[in-house]
C-alpha cells in the first residue's frame, strides 16, 4: 500500500476529520492553543460553518515536525 504525502493526492472519502477539541485532548493542550495553530496557518484546517476540522494526518505531521533536540 503506498504512503501519501503532501504531494500525492488524498480522496477526500479517506481523511479523517477531527474537532478543535479532539485536536487539543490529542496533543494534551487547551483549545486557544489549537486555534492559534490553525490561524497562525501552521496546523492545517477546514472551516465547516464557523467551526473547524483538522485533518488527522495534518496533526500527525505537525507533532512529527515539532520534535526539537534540547541539548
Amino acid at each position: 500500500m503506498p504512503t501519501n504525502n503532501r504531494s500525492e493526492p488524498t480522496s477526500i472519502t479517506q481523511v479523517q476529520f477531527l474537532t478543535v477539541a479532539e485536536v487539543a485532548k490529542m496533543m494534551r493542550v487547551s483549545k486557544m492553543t489549537v486555534y492559534r495553530l490553525v490561524h497562525s496557518g501552521e496546523l492545517p484546517a477546514v472551516r465547516v460553518g464557523k467551526s473547524f476540522r483538522v485533518p488527522e494526518k495534518e496533526v500527525h505531521n505537525y507533532l512529527e515536525n515539532a520534535y526539537f533536540d534540547a541539548g
